[in-house]
């Protein structure tokens, strides 16, 4: 009989993560916030001597969806920060090449979604309303990405990813560190939103 292939991944926690059916107990935030900072945004075609890593994205869309959503609870600020926990075994792949890899992406996606939610007290799907919030600010952060460090001009930013509101960007700049500071700022802010949840 043939052996199954691997379908899991030893983490530096020393958790053993089963891809195909990922369990919350295998999930540790030290583990997410590494490997998302060393997974870089737009194929790590982007300016600057740092790749701007899924870490900095995760970031900078939890801040848009509190400028979005002021009034959100704790909960939901943190779904924001952990919208794409899930690259952290996955990767990021850019739109076209998903759509060319087909459902199968998704269904991990949403697999290790559900068991990240749940490790952290959330619903293993988040309300609706709440994800559109939550779609939008990530929209808003791809925009900020396009126009001031992946070479995209104003309007094919505004094509892509549509024109954002000029007052939720305000102040914001995109600034490349490195996966340390970035590895360390995730972590810190997951920790204070854990801190502040009912």
């Amino acid at each position: 009989m043939a052996q199954q292939p691997r379908a899991w991944q030893r983490m530096l926690s020393g958790r053993r993560l089963d891809l195909l059916d990922p369990t919350p107990v295998d999930i540790e935030i030290e583990d997410i916030a590494h490997g998302l900072a060393f997974v870089a945004r737009w194929n790590g075609q982007t300016r600057g001597d740092f790749a701007y890593s899924v870490a900095e994205h995760s970031i900078l869309v939890e801040t848009l969806f509190g400028r979005i959503a002021p009034n959100a609870p704790a909960k939901w600020k943190l779904a924001a920060l952990l919208h794409d926990a899930p690259e952290y075994v996955i990767g990021d792949m850019i739109s076209p090449v998903k759509a060319a890899v087909g459902p199968g992406y998704g269904e991990l996606d949403e697999r290790l979604e559900a068991a990240i939610h749940i490790r952290f007290g959330l619903p293993a799907k988040i309300p609706a309303p709440v994800k559109k919030q939550i779609k939008k600010a990530d929209k808003i952060s791809a925009w900020m990405e396009a126009t001031q460090i992946a070479g995209f001009t104003k309007s094919e930013a505004d094509k892509f990813f549509g024109a954002p509101d000029p007052s939720v960007m305000e102040g914001l700049i995109i600034v490349l560190r490195t996966p340390l500071e970035a590895r360390t700022d995730f972590t810190n802010r997951h920790n204070d939103l854990l801190k502040v949840l009912p």
